[in-house]
């Protein structure tokens, strides 16, 4: 005799207590570090979810499989909080909306940026993280200042790198941590570095 096959509605039912399990981790884990805890350990983890330490070790095989899940968490976090800049404002306009959103979604993610810089020097998986998210800047800065980045020429390229420099986590933590700056006025730095670089002569 063949094995029976399990019911459907079983099988539904433990992929969806699976998936919850793990939803409960990951917010325990982004919990943990929004609150200041940079290095949760997987005991930790585990409590705050409502799991057991072997439960937590079964749906995540090792860290690194769950910052994977903890990185997509952040970007549908700011998926959910980006909202698109219109490309036909004034460049002005386009510039002090793209800072302030930058601004909003760097301190949206502002912990767990914290939190990576301490391990993205032995995690893979940090490093590819942190790569996503200057991809999409890096996107939004192709799409929203094309018609200024068209007329930088050759030096278009040069200018895309910089823009996104500018506006990324490694430039907002020093303004905000090296330098102690406030939200507001970081945000105002950033401002007026992507405006100088968009205002310089096509083709520098």
């Amino acid at each position: 005799m063949g094995v029976r096959a399990a019911a459907p509605g079983r099988v539904d039912g433990r992929t969806a207590r699976a998936e919850r399990t793990r939803a409960a981790i990951v917010e325990a884990h982004l919990a943990l570090i929004a609150e200041g805890d940079l290095r949760p350990t997987g005991e930790r983890i585990a409590d705050r979810a409502g799991v057991s330490l072997r439960a937590l070790w079964t749906n995540f095989k090792d860290m690194e499989t769950l910052f994977e899940a903890s990185g997509e968490r952040l970007l549908a976090q700011q998926d959910a909080a980006h909202r698109p800049i219109p490309v036909e404002l004034p460049l002005a306009e386009r510039i002090d909306a793209y800072c302030r959103q930058r601004a909003r979604l760097l301190q949206l993610v502002a912990p767990s940026a914290r939190a990576a810089q301490m391990r993205e020097p032995v995690s893979a998986q940090l490093r590819r993280n942190r790569l996503k998210h200057v991809e999409r800047v890096r996107a939004e800065v192709e799409q929203l200042f094309a018609v200024e980045l068209e007329r930088a020429g050759d030096g278009r390229r040069q200018l895309v790198h910089a823009l996104v420099a500018a506006s990324t986590w490694s430039a907002w933590s020093m303004l905000r941590d090296g330098l102690g700056l406030g939200v507001d006025e970081a945000r105002a730095v950033m401002t007026r570095t992507v405006g100088a670089l968009l205002a310089e002569p096509a083709g520098r």
